[in-house]
């Protein structure tokens, strides 16, 4: 039969496709309506598509699919560990001795919001992160 109305075929429905709609994939063309993922069904473009064969995917897709498997992949950073099994790993540190509280939490705020504490040993005017030069371990 004579193909008479003139664009390819949709890879996904076997439709004409018209250069007005037409996306093409691995040389295929494709509706735009029809350009969507095999496994979840959203929409792709040319920045999310992940082609397999004669199949098309978006890259979360291809990636479950046809990506690494195995332990520690697809679980996300907080899957993964580089510690040996059974080792009990604790972020902060345990301190038998409770800290003292400060006596002087008003010079403590100020230093923190305007500047550090530290003093200049020629004039010992107050010394900023920005100004700071260590000479002999001093400020």
């Amino acid at each position: 039969m004579p193909n008479w109305g003139g664009g390819a075929k949709c890879a996904a429905c076997e439709k004409t496709v018209y250069h007005a709609e037409e996306i093409q994939c691995n040389g295929r063309s494709f509706h735009k309506t029809c350009f969507i993922c095999m496994s979840c069904r959203k929409g792709l473009d040319s920045t999310t598509v992940a082609a397999h064969e004669s199949e098309i995917y978006c890259k979360s897709c291809y990636g479950k699919k046809y990506g690494p498997k195995g332990y520690g992949y697809g679980q996300g950073a907080g899957a993964l560990s580089s510690d040996p099994p059974g080792q009990n790993v604790d972020l902060q540190p345990h301190d038998s001795k409770p800290r003292p509280a400060s006596s002087n939490s008003n010079a403590n705020k100020f230093s923190q919001k305007f500047g550090s504490s530290d003093r200049c040993p020629r004039c010992s005017k107050a010394v900023y992160a920005a100004e700071k030069v260590m000479g002999a371990g001093k400020v």
